[in-house]
């Protein structure tokens, strides 16, 4: 079975990492057309050489409102719906809170809050018009438990839960069957968390019960399930995978 048959797909961030990953599967998992959206080009000479004909790769940057809605414009136009939307696209500035720049404050916030606020707006009104649709938003464990010196991240993915919980309410409304969830990956393998020491990740691992840490493809899964058609009846949730680190 194709969890994704026919399906038109946003990811945001799909240039690498996690983004990259999810794109893949949806890819994989026979999805009509993959747009994998990011604000570097660079990132995607790789996954045009993949060939993957139901994979397009776009520059858009996440907190420019005008290039959100051309971009939703010419989906719309060429395909007339978008079916999933995956809010992905994330970065980190860390510091303790004494030391954390308004610059560093404000980086944060808008690609990872006011981001995914501005996709949501831009795709979520047609899946209403549509009468359906599946978004799923990054989070992680940090916006759900917090850490030390991550004040702007964990405000963002703090931000991200709740807005799923209600967009989960306001968007199914007069019957449309959108649903809204929400991934909270625990510490994964990707290019962000190459510049955290070994040293520093190896305590994580040894408190981790399932003894790694995650990997890409791990919170990608987790994605697809929740984009698919199997999820039909979730709506509303945050799911953890991080491998029973927080219990």
């Amino acid at each position: 079975m194709e969890r994704m048959k026919d399906k038109i797909c946003v990811v945001t961030g799909g240039a690498r990492g996690i983004g990259r990953t999810i794109v893949e599967r949806f890819s994989d998992e026979g999805a009509a057309m993959v747009f994998a959206l990011d604000v570097n080009a660079a990132g995607f000479a790789d996954l045009e050489a993949a060939g993957r004909k139901n994979v397009r790769p776009a520059v858009v940057n996440v907190t420019d409102t005008a290039a959100i809605q051309a971009f939703v414009d010419s989906v719309m136009a060429e395909f007339g719906r978008i079916d999933v939307l995956v809010n992905n696209a994330g970065i980190t500035r860390d510091a303790l809170i004494q030391k954390m720049s308004d610059d560093d404050w404000d980086a944060v916030i808008n690609v990872n809050l006011t981001g995914v606020f501005k996709m949501t707006r831009a795709i979520a009104p047609h899946m209403m018009n549509q009468g359906a649709g599946a978004i799923v938003s990054i989070s992680s464990i940090v916006g759900l438990d917090g850490n030390i010196g991550q004040s702007n991240y964990e405000a963002t993915k703090g931000a991200v839960v709740t807005m799923t919980k209600g967009w989960a309410k306001e968007f199914a409304r007069k019957g449309a069957k959108v649903r809204v969830n929400s991934v909270s990956p625990g510490y994964t393998r990707t290019p962000m968390i190459e510049t955290v020491p070994e040293k520093v990740l190896e305590p994580i691992i040894a408190k981790t019960p399932l003894g790694r840490l995650a990997m890409p493809i791990d919170i990608a899964n987790a994605v697809l399930f929740l984009a698919s058609e199997e999820a039909a009846f979730i709506t509303g949730q945050v799911l953890r995978v991080d491998g029973g680190l927080v219990l």
